[in-house]
């Protein structure tokens, strides 16, 4: 459960703000089946040990617990409204008219949810430009170079996704890519009374699925890509509903924006409600590119193209691959919409960083150096493949896996990286609580079924000083798995680690400038 709503809560009983129970359920369909609609409503809660006096408690059927079980308890606590989707047992003391309690039954709690928040924290969707990003691959990075886009071009911009939620200068630590709907709502609320006239997020395919973006339309809904992904306990039962699930987004939406390279795009925007356009490499897409150049400067990746159709000018992104054209082209689409001027783009994305997605580190000018979140073999061989079309001199991978997770993904990792990597440098990630040496036996299965050349270093700081010390002129070095994070976790315990301070304690100690 998220701590928005204990604040909400609590701030609400300070303040003595009420509202009508009628108001908030203005957009539900419902049936009181105790009580009166007239109630008035302290705050909104769904997590049971965050209640007080005069709330409305959403029971929410959640992996591990059911709010409706709790329904006796969070009355006896001064739960004025019960938002149910299945009967509970009250006594008889509980309800009207011994006690002034309203239970309202919906068809899903978690759709009212959103309702039920949007409306508490006054639609604060309505405020601003909405831009909700979809796929399996390309969001964050995508989200990054839209906000980089919109500010350079005087907007204000709020950013919800994996890493971060930014509302001006406060960043809090995400804890999923897509809140939950009063936590959401929430931060809506406060991108507004900061001053944002946008937001970007990232929308999963967990976050449709469980109604968390309900209670407002999309201004502009984005589709980047869809391959298999996020399918098993407590995600998605197949492919075809993780299909159906991103599809949602187009009936929540005034403009779709798609991906037309891809072979889902027809399946995902199926019974779609909105005006589509589309972007990619093909001759029909209504936003192209076109001239596609690798470009290799002394420690650097990246690559340059020609947007035409409904936008006509020469851009050049500081990231490699051709998935790097796809986020840039899915961000030129979201801003023509804005009116932003093709300088205004150019300048934007020359500066647009992801922390821990293909992000440069600059350490020589005879090798490149970057950190990448790639951590599962998908990723791990989509970034290995796209960096060999700069032809290194080596490509060399530092990787280490998390513990406590399938020995599958390890073996899939090693035989990934003895394919494609010249050279392979096998380290620790987040143990857990696994023995380093151990997972690094996992890897070495894999690895061994390939002819790649590789070394142990258990150490991570070691193995990346290792890397530094013995890169070649020409080597492209990868440093996998950690990305963004800036801890590693052994035996439950989140000890501070970026990579990018390694880096930078590494250098100082060789005396390097």
């Amino acid at each position: 459960m998220y701590s928005g709503a204990a604040v909400q809560a609590a701030a609400a009983g300070k303040r003595g703000i009420m509202k009508a129970l009628s108001k908030l359920l203005g957009q539900i369909r419902y049936e009181c089946i105790a009580g009166t609609v007239d109630a008035q409503v302290s705050a909104v809660v769904y997590d049971s040990r965050k209640v007080t006096e005069g709330c409305l408690f959403l029971c929410i059927a959640g992996a591990n617990a059911d709010g409706h079980d709790f329904a006796a308890d969070v009355v006896e606590k001064g739960a004025r409204v019960l938002v149910v989707e299945k009967e509970v047992a009250l006594p008889e003391a509980m309800l009207p008219p011994q006690k002034e309690v309203t239970v309202i039954k919906v068809a899903d709690t978690r759709y009212a949810m959103a309702f039920l928040a949007a409306e508490w924290f006054g639609n604060p969707a309505r405020e601003m430009k909405t831009i909700g990003i979809t796929g399996t691959k390309g969001k964050t990075t995508t989200t990054y170079m839209v906000k980089s886009i919109l500010e350079h071009a005087g907007h204000k911009v709020g950013l919800i996704g994996t890493i971060e939620v930014i509302i001006g200068d406060k960043r809090i630590h995400a804890v999923n890519t897509t809140p939950e709907s009063y936590l959401l709502q929430e931060y809506l609320r406060q991108m507004a009374d900061a001053g944002c006239d946008a937001v970007v997020m990232e929308v999963s395919s967990q976050g449709l699925k469980l109604h968390r973006t309900q209670g407002f339309i999309f201004d502009f809904g984005i589709f980047t890509n869809l391959e298999p992904d996020h399918i098993g306990p407590n995600e998605h039962a197949d492919f075809e509903e993780y299909l159906n699930c991103k599809g949602l987004l187009f009936r929540q939406c005034r403009t779709g924006i798609v991906n037309r390279d891809d072979v889902h795009w027809k399946q995902v925007t199926e019974g779609h409600t909105c005006e589509l356009e589309t972007y990619g490499f093909a001759k029909d897409a209504d936003l192209r590119a076109e001239d596609l150049d690798l470009v290799k400067k002394p420690g650097e990746l990246g690559v340059a193209f020609h947007v035409k159709g409904r936008m006509d000018f020469s851009v050049e992104v500081p990231t490699p691959g051709r998935f790097s054209v796809y986020n840039a082209l899915t961000a030129i689409a979201i801003c023509r919409h804005f009116g932003v001027e093709p300088e205004a783009i150019r300048k934007a994305l020359l500066e647009a960083k992801v922390k821990g997605r293909i992000e440069m580190v600059k350490v020589s000018d005879a090798f490149t150096l970057l950190i990448d979140y790639a951590h599962n073999a998908m990723s791990l061989e989509s970034l290995l493949g796209t960096l060999r079309e700069y032809e290194p001199n080596r490509l060399v991978c530092l990787f280490g896996c998390g513990g406590n997770r399938s020995k599958l993904r390890r073996y899939e990792m090693g035989e990934v990286s003895g394919k494609l990597a010249d050279f392979t440098i096998i380290t620790s990630d987040n143990p857990r609580f696994e023995e380093p040496w151990d997972i690094i036996g996992d890897i070495k299965i894999g690895i061994g079924r390939t002819e790649g050349k590789y070394v142990e270093i258990c150490d991570r700081k070691e193995a990346i000083a290792y890397a530094i010390d013995h890169g070649e002129p020409g080597d492209i070095i990868v440093l996998a798995g950690k990305g963004h994070e800036d801890y590693q976790e052994i035996k439950g315990v989140k000890y501070p680690m970026d990579e990018r301070d390694l880096i930078r304690d590494i250098l100082k100690e060789r005396g390097w400038k």
